[in-house]
């Protein structure tokens, strides 16, 4: 049976202040209440402060449920990288998120999240953001020899390749790609209707 504490916001968020600064100092992390509490941090601290959040018997943030990323391209740290973690105990969920560039690996969480084995593997394949002492850290959701990170703003929308099947092979082949038609602006009037097919039509209206 779980036990969930009804603690108000003040001695939630002042109970975590106590655990950052025992990690941090005032200077490295920013905390808010909104829907959700948020901590922003350098990512120096990211380890430390999952333990102590987890660890500690006023907040008991034991589950992670979520690690995600966001690529902003014109920012000197791109990527923001969000966590998102649950506390049974209080029946309340802690953001937190920090900032890094291309160059910088972050330290993986397995080893006191092992959930987060899978979520850190997808943001290496979508992101290219590489996590230290990573148990298996390899593609999960695009294929092998994939070549880019199809998240990041600055990869294009149609790909790279074509995949198609060979029926000389028997089997599966990539290949450069080639658009099969040249874009078209279309209008709300014909939808469907290509550029010669709506050409040859105003010439014999004229």
């Amino acid at each position: 049976m779980i036990n969930i504490v009804n603690s108000s916001s003040k001695s939630i968020l002042s109970n975590l202040n106590k655990v950052l600064l025992n990690v941090m100092s005032a200077e490295d992390f920013e905390i808010e209440k909104k829907f959700n509490y948020k901590i922003s941090i350098n990512y120096k601290y990211l380890v430390n402060i999952s333990k102590a959040i987890k660890e500690n018997d006023l907040l008991r943030f034991a589950q992670l449920i979520d690690i995600t990323a966001v690529d902003y391209p014109g920012r000197v740290n791109r990527f923001e990288v969000v966590y998102v973690f649950l506390s049974l105990h209080l029946n309340t969920r802690l953001i937190i998120t920090t900032s890094i560039n291309e160059t910088v690996s972050l330290e993986s969480l397995t080893s006191i999240f092992p959930c987060a084995n899978w979520c850190e593997r997808e943001i290496w394949d979508l992101f290219g953001i590489k996590f230290k002492n990573h148990p298996d850290l390899r593609r999960i959701l695009t294929d092998y020899g994939f070549n880019g990170y199809p998240l990041r703003k600055d990869f294009p929308l149609s790909g790279n390749v074509e995949v198609r099947y060979d029926m000389s092979s028997k089997k599966v082949v990539y290949e450069p790609l080639k658009l099969s038609q040249s874009f078209r602006k279309f209008d709300f009037e014909s939808p469907w209707e290509g550029e010669k097919i709506k050409t040859s039509k105003l010439n014999k209206d004229e």
